[in-house]
């Protein structure tokens, strides 16, 4: 809604948020004819809309007594007119966020799926050629925003893959005007600092490209996709090293390790990774590199990692549909640092679905095992020095993907 908004454009969207609160589906449906499931009272001391007041009025499930058939079907309305499911209130929480807290599990569950509709869509447009612009009533123009958490000068928790590949008001990136969170741009990524401290590595934005508090999540990896000693493996992304450490302890055949950044590069000299007689180091962005080894067609492999910093899931959704298919062998099997959205659990859950119905399109079997991250970690001192906390949820969600049969 414009700025100034009129008097008329402000008592209608006070009476769809109150509607909506009421859980009125009757009056709603009348005045969803008339103003949008995304206003919001330009006056209100702090922003709301008419889905996040009407989560909020669904009360705390107590006793596993959840919101009545009233709110259910309000919650739908206002989603099939348009809401917006990752929209942010002026509490810095989405919809899902809300019925997450509430313990409103059916809708909680809406909230996933309605994210996991949107995103699709967007992809299709995406590959389609179509602006979500264009499309305005599709009720999540801004999605691509929200997706990253970003408000005002927010910017989303960099860590691994970004949900959204387009940022807003970004600078072109060149050698007289660089981006102040480098996190924002891959190739800007590379051209930047790096930090190796004591347990974690920065960029020199101040994001932790990797920490580690991960560990036990890389081994588990590395023990998910190398079964046995002798196999051809990948990890794309080499970082401080924790997971190709981990790899070497399975004894593989063949260990290649694909690295863009000049200083990771060097660092991969310094600690002799050039002289181990099983590896092989590929220089370049993955985008460059896995193009000459599937033209050359002498690498076949029996497992991949995708770990890399600074990139968004459009990436990864390439990654494993035209390089891992023509790469990794039948019974093979290929895994990825899954750290989407882990700064919010409702963008977590989302974006596991979606990559689990875009594997599932790729020919690939997912299969999730659950993993508690450290209890210490939120709120903890690890995160001083830091940008923003890229991990804030309780449970880490491994994937292990094979070929489906």
């Amino acid at each position: 809604m414009a700025d100034l908004a009129s008097e008329e454009d402000i008592l209608l969207a006070r009476r769809i948020i109150s509607a909506a609160a009421r859980h009125d589906v009757a009056a709603l449906e009348i005045l969803l004819k008339q103003g949008s499931a995304n206003a919001q009272d330009a006056k209100a001391p702090v922003a709301s809309s008419p889905l996040h007041a009407a989560i909020v009025a669904s009360g705390k499930a107590v006793d596993g007594k959840e919101a009545g058939d009233d709110a259910v079907r309000t919650v739908e309305l206002l989603l099939e007119n348009g809401a917006i499911w990752n929209d942010l209130n002026g509490e810095d929480e989405t919809p899902g966020c809300i019925a997450l807290r509430l313990g409103q599990k059916k809708i909680y569950d809406m909230m996933v799926d309605a994210g996991v509709r949107a995103e699709l869509l967007f992809s299709k447009m995406e590959t389609l050629g179509l602006d979500e612009d264009e499309d305005e009533d599709s009720g999540d123009d801004n999605d691509e925003e929200n997706d990253d958490h970003e408000t005002g000068d927010k910017q989303p928790a960099p860590k691994r893959q970004k949900l959204s590949n387009e940022v807003q008001g970004m600078q072109p990136v060149g050698e007289e005007k660089a981006l102040d969170d480098v996190s924002l741009d891959n190739r800007a990524y590379l051209k930047s600092r790096l930090r190796y401290k004591p347990g974690i590595l920065l960029d020199e934005s101040d994001n932790a490209v990797m920490m580690d508090w991960e560990t036990q999540i890389m081994q588990r990896h590395a023990e998910t996709l190398i079964p046995k000693a002798g196999l051809k493996v990948m990890n794309v992304g080499h970082g401080m090293g924790i997971v190709d450490t981990a790899i070497q302890t399975h004894d593989p055949a063949e260990h290649h390790i694909v690295e863009a950044h000049p200083q990771v590069l060097q660092r991969l000299r310094d600690q002799g990774w050039y002289d181990k007689p099983n590896v092989t180091i590929h220089e370049g962005r993955w985008q460059d590199v896995l193009p000459k080894l599937v033209e050359k067609g002498t690498v076949q492999l029996d497992a991949i990692y995708y770990d890399t910093f600074a990139e968004d899931y459009k990436a990864l959704r390439e990654f494993f549909s035209e390089y891992v298919v023509q790469l990794l062998s039948p019974g093979g099997r290929f895994g990825w640092y899954n750290g989407l959205g882990a700064d919010r659990q409702i963008c977590y859950d989302v974006y596991t679905k979606v990559a689990e119905i875009d594997l599932h399109q790729a020919g690939f079997e997912t299969r999730w095992e659950d993993i508690t991250v450290p209890a210490d970690l939120h709120g903890s001192k690890q995160w001083e020095g830091t940008r923003r906390p890229y991990w804030t949820i309780d449970v880490y969600r491994l994937p292990v993907n094979t070929f489906a049969k």
